[in-house]
């Protein structure tokens, strides 16, 4: 953080009390605006109290030793917190931080108290390199935070050394002055972007389909993921209109990629009727699509193969959910804007495979693949 003088802190922290805007009290400073801002977010957007000054919210020292001595005639938490004032959940987590009921010493626990509230504090993963290691290997696999804290999780069990949360990953990644993960590692991320935001998404021009089947028709036991053999479709599209087509199963969540020859509806059924059959026929009851013309000879699909497509409501890609975020994910194999009909049946089926073999926090830590395996015994 860049240093400022006393009268310069001075400065700041009365415009600031004053209602003065950032930018402005950069001006009078002579400082970037990014100065400020981080002055103003180091202290939590309060002017710091005398050095050695103690939060009033934190026990004082003489809380803590009239904490002391009520263990030590056998009383409850809840009665020392009700004498002191406070929350019991405040005294109990103050004694189990500080070794516990039996182990609770009130100068040991202040002294730990001040140490702990030090900042700014190292983060985890830039404190530990086994740690850090492990998250850059899976991010470099494509793995996504959430999932490499699931697996941490897993893989590790009792050892807190070895554990993360998945927003501490983001923020190694995305917030200045934390990088404790190499700096181009958020490519890895399937946004492929270097901060966080949301992205919204234009609404389809594409004309009706004859004879659709719409989603409200769809059978409950659909929504519910209960049974194997429900599916999600689409294409994703590239350079010169070329597309891949993405297929997700509701339940396992396994996904199967398909190259049509093109876009139109002769092509697309084809390739997708091609693609069925590489599975057995009882892993598959129905596909969901949204209202893309490329869907236009689903009722020869729905002959030729027995599976009935139903079509989401325009502008709803939330009822095709797991393919929705599949396709997110496959943008980091397959790029946007990059032709798409470069990449051969193998190439998709590696990406694929990829994907089935990551674990998934909302199967609770399972592989797609394993899931799937799971509802074919």
């Amino acid at each position: 953080m860049v240093r400022m003088s006393e009268s310069e802190l001075s400065v700041l922290w009365d415009r600031w009390e004053a209602g003065e805007s950032q930018r402005a009290i950069a001006r009078e400073l002579g400082r970037p605006p990014e100065t400020v801002r981080g002055r103003l977010l180091a202290s939590g957007w309060r002017r710091p109290g005398p050095v050695g000054e103690w939060c009033p919210l934190r026990l004082s020292m003489a809380e803590r030793e009239e904490i002391s001595r009520g263990i030590a005639r056998c009383e409850s938490l809840r009665s020392i917190a009700s004498r002191l004032g406070r929350s019991p959940s405040t005294v109990s987590r103050g004694v189990r931080v500080n070794g516990g009921y039996d182990q609770y010493r009130a100068t040991v626990a202040h002294r730990g108290s001040r140490v702990r509230a030090k900042r700014p504090k190292a983060m985890k993963l830039e404190a530990c390199p086994r740690l850090r290691g492990v998250v850059e290997e899976k991010l470099g696999l494509w793995w996504s935070p959430a999932q490499i804290s699931l697996w941490l999780e897993t893989e590790y069990g009792d050892d807190q050394e070895m554990r993360v949360s998945h927003e501490t990953i983001y923020q190694s990644l995305f917030v200045q002055g934390r990088g404790a993960l190499r700096k181009e590692l958020w490519r890895s991320l399937r946004t492929g972007r270097a901060t966080r935001r949301p992205q919204g998404r234009p609404g389809s021009t594409k004309g009706q389909i004859r004879d659709m089947v719409m989603i409200s028709e769809r059978p409950a036991e659909v929504a519910d993921r209960a049974v194997p053999g429900h599916w999600e479709g689409d294409l994703i599209m590239g350079k010169r209109k070329t597309s891949i087509g993405t297929l997700v199963e509701r339940h396992s969540r396994y996904v199967m990629l398909f190259h049509p020859q093109d876009n139109t509806a002769e092509s697309v059924r084809v390739a997708l009727t091609a693609t069925v059959k590489r599975l057995p026929d009882h892993l598959w009851k129905s596909l969901t699509w949204d209202q893309g013309k490329e869907m236009a000879e689903h009722t020869t699909f729905t002959v030729d193969t027995g599976i009935q497509v139903y079509f989401c409501d325009p502008k709803s890609p939330w009822q095709r959910g797991s393919n929705e975020n599949t396709n997110g994910l496959l943008r980091q194999y397959f790029p946007k804007g990059t032709d798409l009909s470069l990449h051969t049946q193998a190439d998709l089926d590696q990406a694929a495979y990829s994907l089935n073999t990551r674990p998934r926090q909302t199967l609770g830590g399972m592989t797609p693949s394993d899931k799937l395996a799971e509802a074919m015994q």
